[in-house]
């Protein structure tokens, strides 16, 4: 008889790299970030080391006593040496000629990770561009020999490489520009409709939130990034009209530029919802400087109007709840795993919409009596009465829909 064993994990040492105004504080808290993504990777952190520069110009970024210090290391248990910072094309080689193992820098772990938990046509799309926006200032050039011929256009391997990914990257842009003016089809039609956005870091919860709201499958894991797709849901019990809930790709911070750029249509939800909600772990000590990185996040895709309220998600975890309460006073509390919380939470975001609307009897004469159904619909109503010439219904609707529901009966 045989017996399978899990195949071990890759072992990899952390290495920080803080600049001038980074304290020792924030190097550690986005060190063990980088513990995180390197975990979710696949690979078991082993160890981490810190050196503080004046600039990342250098060769190998580290000083030359540090280099030899890692190079030891490697020499044992090391399997990858990981940089919590990005790397030039040339760095890369060099440390792995002089280290022997693998390099990576943490948008590579960003990229990669984003890639393995891609599971829509949008979100492999928007993956791959970011993936070849990465790659292809890092092709090298291979010596010039008999393998490095050029075809007959005069361009060298390495050109043709570099053009077939231009042209690649081309290709995937205009098929999510397709997918984008579908989608953009799919927010008009939801326009008049109410919705939550739910924004945050990643893995603050956004999800299991979502699945308490709307009683709907999506996945829950305790992953960084596990969701890169945006969903939309109906929230449960639903209300007249709809309330839609919306759970979008998590933030964090020295988000490649590219991957803000390529999920530009994905956190287009979050730009055209209603309401967003913050949501926050308030259980991990950093989520001030998460929320930060989200609100950063938003800014840069337009999003900053919007109304907004704080969640402080996984209080379940937190040992003093006065003390959250006193620094976030308009905050809302909660455990996604608590259904009494989830209600509460439900009655709020219902009356948030509900403080907006007015009372308004609708007159609909017996000829236009099909918009009654469309009212009932869209509308909160609230009573009806009939009269010789046609119905008299009391609604209560935000102002904007009222305009619609007037004009649809005349």
């Amino acid at each position: 008889m045989t017996f399978e064993t899990e195949k071990p994990q890759p072992r990899a040492l952390l290495i920080g790299i803080p600049m001038q105004g980074v304290s020792d504080q924030e190097n550690e808290d986005s060190l063990t970030e980088l513990g995180r993504l390197a975990k979710t990777m696949g690979f078991e952190v082993v160890e981490r080391m810190s050196q503080r520069r004046h600039s990342l110009s250098a060769p190998m970024v580290l000083g030359e006593g540090k280099v030899e210090e890692l190079k030891a290391r490697c020499e044992s248990e090391i399997e990858a040496v990981i940089f919590d910072c990005e790397l030039t094309p040339s760095q890369v080689s060099n440390l792995q000629s002089e280290l022997g193992v693998d390099v990576l820098d943490r948008t590579s772990v960003i990229v990669e990770i984003f890639s393995r938990h891609a599971r829509t046509r949008e979100a492999r799309l928007q993956v791959e561009i970011a993936r070849l926006k990465y790659l292809a200032p890092r092709l090298r050039k291979a010596g010039r020999g008999p393998t490095d011929r050029m075809n007959k256009a005069g361009e060298t391997s390495l050109e043709l490489d570099r053009r077939r990914i231009r042209d690649r990257i081309a290709e995937l842009k205009r098929e999510m520009e397709t997918i984008g003016e579908e989608q953009q089809q799919g927010r008009e039609r939801r326009s008049d409709q109410r919705c939550v956005a739910l924004v945050g870091y990643t893995n603050a919860g956004k999800s299991s939130l979502m699945r308490a709201l709307t009683g709907s499958q999506v996945l829950v894991e305790d992953k960084l990034f596990a969701t890169l797709d945006t969903t939309v849901r109906t929230l449960q019990p639903e209300t007249v009209p709809k309330i839609l809930i919306s759970d979008t790709v998590g933030f964090i911070r020295k988000l490649p530029h590219d991957l803000v750029a390529s999920f530009r249509s994905t956190l287009e939800e979050a730009r055209n919802a209603s309401l967003l909600l913050f949501v926050v772990d308030a259980s991990d000590a950093n989520f001030r400087q998460q929320l930060q990185v989200t609100r950063e996040v938003l800014n840069e895709i337009g999003a900053q109007e919007i109304a907004s309220q704080l969640v402080l998600n996984k209080c379940d975890m937190v040992e003093s709840l006065d003390a959250l309460r006193e620094e976030f006073p308009d905050g809302w509390l909660l455990s996604a795993r608590d259904p009494v919380q989830v209600a509460d939470l439900h009655g709020k975001l219902v009356a948030f919409f509900e403080s907006d609307m007015t009372e308004e009897e609708i007159f609909v004469p017996y000829a236009s009596q099909r918009a009654i159904a469309r009212i009932r619909a869209q509308a909160n109503v609230l009573g009806e009465r009939h009269s010789d010439e046609g119905t008299f219904v009391m609604v209560r609707a935000e102002e904007k829909l009222l305009e619609g529901l007037r004009a649809l009966v005349v």
